[in-house]
């Protein structure tokens, strides 16, 4: 199998890590595989692929998310560099509604994070030129995202750069307090 599937804490994210064949000149590796994905459980009809380029170690991008009925699961890998990964449950009715999982992602050591839908997403950089790609389940529609606050206590997330660089949306979302249930 060309895939080790790890279930996270939280039910539905799942850490992968693909098997990279590396020799002299490099490596090769499968980043996506319909029919390992499926006998693994996570089923995805995946319709966009989006890169981000973050030029500085400490860019924070997120907690991003789509609102129903647009909604997108996401898998997400770092390509280049390596970032602090993070998914906060958001699902309504959820036992595990404002727990979060952090994983870090490096192009060094190949993963992936399955983000299923219902999960707000966001990710801090910690090399300079970090560049982070995702496919989503669903195209995105701006009339349906939403934000969670990076900082707020209530997550009681521990990311590894105090001071982040955000941008004026991402440094406005709301607390989780403030999201409908």
């Amino acid at each position: 199998m060309p895939f080790d599937f790890q279930p996270l804490d939280i039910p539905g994210l799942v850490l992968v890590r693909p098997r990279v064949l590396a020799d002299a000149r490099g490596f090769f590796m499968e980043s996506w595989r319909r029919d390992e994905f499926e006998r693994a459980g996570i089923r995805a009809d995946f319709v966009q692929d989006n890169v981000a380029v973050s030029a500085k170690r400490g860019v924070l991008r997120g907690l991003h998310f789509q609102r129903d009925p647009s909604a997108q699961a996401k898998l997400v890998r770092c390509s280049q560099g390596m970032v602090f990964d993070v998914a906060v449950d958001l699902r309504p009715g959820s036992p595990t509604r404002g727990r979060h999982v952090a994983v870090e992602l490096s192009a060094n050591a190949p993963a992936l994070l399955f983000v299923p839908r219902g999960f707000a997403h966001g990710y801090l950089t910690l090399t300079d030129e970090s560049v982070v790609e995702y496919k989503v389940d669903g195209p995105y529609a701006p009339a349906a995202e939403g934000g969670l606050a990076w900082n707020d206590p209530a997550l009681g997330i521990a990311w590894p750069v105090k001071d982040p660089i955000l941008s004026d949306r991402d440094r406005a979302w709301p607390p989780l307090r403030d999201l409908p249930a």
